[in-house]
């Protein structure tokens, strides 16, 4: 069985010491597959020593130009077939350039331009004009707003916690409020004991309601007994016995009812 180093091709390492004639670097700029550079350039004519023009590619031949510029201008370093960087004169036909110095060349004088078989997908989609200064300048102000987005998403999700706290606080009451309601609508007219067992039930549940018992707080969503009568009459209207006037005089009755003993 073959170990992973054995079938590691280094095809990354091959290509950052690759050295290509002009003629190819331009083909290659012009977006040509490797496989099919043979060919194109075999359909190409030479109108200047290794400057080649082709009938469908017309990039080829100002890039071929563009280099020898470069070349000349000692802005771009020359090797021969040897891939050994020289500073003396080298004929346009035997002029090789180094995949590392031409990927440097063409970033510098042609941002704008990545071609494929020089820059990975990562390079070829970040902008030039992006500096270091202005990537971390980016990166602060987005996790600025990766936190501030933590920060609501946590306000939303105790907001949620404190409704859900509410509605059922709500219900509960709802079902007490229903049970003393199916109580008393099971005869019309409740004897005296009746009566009084009713008002002392309700007498009882305001006090635990309003916290007037040792160790019983306040219950957190009633600020206040007229605000209890007014959440009964709305949750509960149109039940008998439950409007805010007939609440508004059975609260103190109860209460007299259970100080009386």
């Amino acid at each position: 069985m073959n170990r992973s180093w054995q079938e590691d091709s280094c095809d990354n390492v091959r290509a950052y010491f690759s050295i290509y004639p002009v003629p190819v670097a331009a083909a290659l700029w012009c977006g040509i597959p490797a496989g099919e550079v043979d060919e194109q350039l075999g359909m190409a004519t030479a109108v200047y020593r290794a400057v080649l023009q082709h009938p469908y590619i017309p990039c080829l031949e100002p890039r071929c130009r563009a280099i020898h510029d470069a070349i000349d201008n000692g802005i771009l370093p020359v090797s021969r077939e040897n891939g050994r960087a020289t500073d003396d004169h080298v004929a346009p036909e035997r002029r090789h350039v180094s995949r590392k110095d031409l990927k440097t060349w063409i970033a510098n004088e042609f941002p704008a331009d990545k071609p494929a078989f020089l820059f990975d997908e990562i390079e070829r989609h970040t902008h030039s004009s992006i500096t270091p200064d202005a990537y971390r300048a980016l990166k602060a102000a987005h996790d600025a707003k990766e936190q501030k987005l933590l920060q609501a998403n946590e306000r939303i999700r105790e907001t949620e916690e404190a409704k859900g706290k509410a509605e059922t606080e709500r219900d509960s009451l709802r079902a007490m409020v229903d049970s003393l309601t199916n109580k008393l609508s099971a005869a019309d007219v409740p004897g005296a004991r009746a009566e009084k067992t009713y008002l002392n039930i309700i007498a009882a549940l305001l006090d635990c309601i309003n916290g007037s018992l040792p160790g019983i707080e306040r219950h957190p969503s009633f600020a206040s007994e007229a605000k209890l009568i007014e959440e009964i009459d709305r949750l509960f209207d149109g039940y008998a016995g439950l409007s805010a006037s007939n609440l508004s005089r059975k609260f103190p009755e109860a209460k007299r009812s259970i100080q009386a003993g």
